[in-house]
């Protein structure tokens, strides 16, 4: 019930958009689009806008003063409940810009953060939501509790008389240290989990939020996970099999959603949910080749990639939705751009097979597709074989055993048996020497 009414004091809110545009950042032709869909998933009813190119910040206010007034006469014109701003706020800036229009304040990470507890289902989830949330309100207490004269401790302050402000600030604090203890704990079982599929190939998602990475999941695996039209819709690591044509059964993870500028918080209480991503084999880059910041977009997501220490991984990129473009110039744009992208529609199925002989090629790197000839009693090599490879054919003589096999070249390392002769398969990939 209380979610319910929730969901419907946020729908009644109408909002004012405001985006400040600095010069080290680069903007699409429509600035505050983003922010429009940003509110509006958040449940925000759009009344006006207001935007402004600044070499820097307003200490104060991060907006000029002249522009501060504008937008405070524009907020009794629309009756407007609230302004979101496209920018990170500090909480002294907030309580000035409340302060200066009468009216609530939220800034782009406030916004992410509230649309990330409404789309939170599983336990992990919620945990790190619940964290990011209170470690971007702790410095923030302040401001929810401005009608406290004395804000410190001090002496006569402490135990029974302390301010109400210094009691939430404690519980604030108690209940960030057991929410990492305990989200430290599901980081450590889900790695675990991910180490304990260490011998499966493992592909995962990745990508701008709303690009259609649940769509593409759906397509290639047959799977029946979640995908809407939204921003934000899946928060949660989805993993299912997918039987990869030419080379056999993989595990493909599809995963939250990245966005430009997201919280440092958000990446880092959701580093378990991350964890597919960390250990992927492969790692796909499913971009929306029909939206007008694209090339934003794919920026974006690089950098996140970054952030999370990956991006040394081996890594396509997939266009997706090209069947929403207006004309081929747009896409021969992206191509020329990114030469080596796969242009694909997950929801029409067009270009899928492509896209499945670049992912068989790009695990093939670390694979090497040998046949293994020993001898018919050396039961441990073949089962051996059998746990740490796939094996495609089998051939038997009176005494000898040809396993045609396609296995991780640092586990071909491990055959130390002299009467074990191993080369590679006539059509197979790499090299020998890739094994020494």
């Amino acid at each position: 019930m209380a979610e319910m009414n929730r969901a419907e004091s946020v729908v009644s809110e109408a909002a004012l958009l405001v985006g400040v545009m600095l010069p080290d950042h680069r903007y699409p032709d429509n600035p505050l689009d983003e922010l429009h869909g940003l509110a509006t998933t958040a449940g925000a009813k759009i009344v006006g806008s207001l935007t402004q190119r600044r070499e820097t910040p307003d200490k104060t206010t991060y907006l000029g003063k002249g522009k501060v007034e504008e937008l405070r006469v524009l907020g009794e014109a629309s009756d407007a409940d609230v302004i979101i701003f496209d920018n990170d706020l500090s909480p002294a800036q907030t309580r000035n810009l409340e302060k200066a229009t009468n009216l609530k304040v939220v800034d782009r990470t406030e916004l992410i953060l509230d649309i990330f507890a409404s789309r939170a289902q599983t336990h992990e989830a919620r945990l790190a939501v619940e964290l990011a949330q209170l470690q971007y309100s702790l410095p923030r207490l302040k401001r929810m509790w401005t009608h406290l004269s004395r804000l410190k401790m001090g002496i006569g302050m402490r135990g029974p008389g302390e301010k109400q402000l210094e009691v939430d600030r404690r519980l604030v604090e108690k209940r960030i240290h057991d929410l990492q203890t305990e989200l430290d704990e599901v980081q450590r079982r889900k790695e675990r989990q991910v180490a304990a599929r260490g011998d499966r190939m493992t592909v995962s998602l990745v990508g701008y939020t709303n690009a259609g990475k649940s769509t593409l999941m759906n397509a290639l695996t047959g799977a029946n996970v979640l995908a809407q039209d939204k921003l934000f819709a899946t928060l949660d690591t989805r993993t299912r099999r997918w039987q990869l044509p030419g080379w056999g059964p993989v595990l493909l993870s599809d995963t939250v959603g990245f966005i430009r500028d997201l919280p440092h918080h958000l990446i880092a209480s959701f580093k378990a949910t991350l964890e597919e991503a960390r250990q992927a084999n492969l790692l796909l880059h499913v971009a929306d080749a029909s939206s007008p910041a694209v090339y934003e977009q794919i920026a974006a997501v690089y950098k996140v990639v970054e952030e999370l220490g990956i991006q040394a991984k081996d890594m396509l990129l997939v266009l997706n939705k090209v069947d929403a473009l207006p004309d081929r110039g747009q896409l021969d744009g992206l191509l020329n751009r990114y030469p080596n992208a796969i242009a694909v529609s997950a929801r029409q199925g067009q270009g899928l097979d492509q896209l499945s002989g670049a992912v068989s090629e790009a695990l093939s790197r670390n694979f090497m597709d040998v046949d293994v000839e020993t001898g018919v009693g050396n039961g441990r090599l073949l089962a051996y074989l059998a746990a740490h490879g796939e094996v495609l054919s089998t051939q038997f003589s009176e005494t000898r055993v040809v396993v045609h096999c396609r296995i991780p070249q640092r586990r071909l390392c491990h055959i130390h048996d002299e009467q074990t002769v191993v080369r590679p398969h006539r059509n197979g990939h790499g090299r020998m020497e890739d094994v020494a």
